[in-house]
């Protein structure tokens, strides 16, 4: 497996990972609009931000994704922290090892960069996830909230 930053040509990959956990979506079907393009033009322009994939080294194919975001703090005694968000491991691809490899690499590049602390948040109906992140040492130390803001 390889473990690397996203380029634009991965942009179609991470969005079938992130469209449909429960099934395998076809890169070729995914249609890429111009906020998601935005979007990862900002990710990839930040240096705060890093869209992460997992590929097989055999053809290319993203397995997996995740993006890191750094967020500095005075709390940690002002070491940054990471967030780790959209973890997802391709539908026909769970269950050997891959996800818990994906979060390993991302874990060591927060402790390069000096992070205090490695966060993320789950969806409560996620309770696979919830052992998963639990196995690899993540603690359910906070309750989340999130604000919906509609355009």
């Amino acid at each position: 497996m390889i473990f690397r930053t996203a380029t634009r040509a991965d942009l179609p990959a991470v969005l079938a990972l992130l469209a449909d956990e429960d099934r395998v979506v076809d890169p070729d079907s995914v249609v890429v609009d111009t906020a998601q393009e935005r979007a990862f033009d900002a990710i990839e322009a930040d240096a705060r931000n890093e869209m992460l994939v997992l590929t097989d080294e055999t053809d290319g194919v993203v397995l997996g994704c995740l993006q890191l975001t750094y967020i500095p703090g005075l709390g940690q005694g002002g070491r940054d922290r990471a967030l780790v968000e959209a973890v997802r491991i391709r539908a026909d691809r769970r269950g050997g090892g891959l996800g818990a490899e994906l979060m390993k690499q991302a874990v060591n590049r927060a402790r390069e960069r000096g992070c205090g602390l490695v966060q993320l948040t789950s969806n409560k109906r996620r309770t696979a996830a919830h052992r998963f992140y639990e196995r690899l040492g993540f603690a359910r130390s906070h309750e989340g909230f999130k604000l919906r803001l509609e355009p």
